[in-house]
């Protein structure tokens, strides 16, 4: 609890310059909007950990009947409401809360989505058996994770000196096989798996996980 404490602080102090900030790599966003459009359906309710100011469930939420949005930070969760409200957004809905202790009643939902998250999780494995009991039986994971371990090792050494001095959140080293293995071992047969970088080494693996 600690850890989600310390984390959701981080993600309110910079959630207005966060908001601000454009996306970096805006081909690879849409061919993962579009690829995840694919497994969505107008019936379906969705359930999205880690939304931060709610970008990506505004896009997806007229693809399907209903869409929850969760994140620790409750600054990005009022962000992402002024966000929806502006839109006229009616079918999506914003929450503060983490999928290990998710308020909602198991089964629940057709698919759970989680776009650059896992890294940032402290208690990964609690947090994917969250999204298990969550699903629906056969319902969907859907995942883009920044891998660390395939980028510059440089990076090992200043993240640990950044959250030294408040300036990074929790964030783990792991490489994709890694990550497919606990996304395995919490229940999940991986469906699919693709990169939608549009520039450079992509490692941010995208998975898509039926619940087993």
């Amino acid at each position: 609890m600690a850890a989600i404490a310390n984390d959701a602080r981080f993600w309110n102090g910079i959630a207005r310059k966060y908001a601000a900030d454009p996306i970096a790599d805006t081909a690879g966003y849409e061919r993962t909007l579009a690829h995840t459009r694919r497994y969505l359906a107008p019936t379906h309710t969705v359930l999205e950990i880690g939304c931060g100011t709610g970008t990506t469930a505004l896009q997806l939420a007229p693809n399907v009947e209903r869409l929850v949005a969760s994140d620790i930070s409750a600054e990005m969760v009022a962000i992402a409401r002024e966000k929806a409200a502006a839109a006229g957004c009616v079918n999506a809905s914003f929450e503060v809360a983490t999928p290990d202790a998710a308020p909602w009643p198991d089964a629940t939902f057709d698919a759970a989505l989680a776009f650059n998250l896992l890294h940032l999780v402290a208690a990964r494995q609690a947090a994917l058996a969250g999204v298990h009991r969550l699903l629906k039986p056969g319902g969907l994971f859907i995942s883009k994770t920044p891998c660390l371990k395939e980028l510059n090792p440089l990076i090992r050494l200043a993240v640990p000196m950044m959250q030294v001095v408040g300036k990074a959140p929790h964030v783990a080293f792991f490489s994709s096989e890694e990550i497919e293995r606990e996304i395995v071992a919490a229940g999940f047969e991986i469906v699919e798996r693709a990169r939608h970088g549009s520039r450079g080494k992509d490692a941010r693996p995208y998975l898509v996980a039926r619940k087993t």
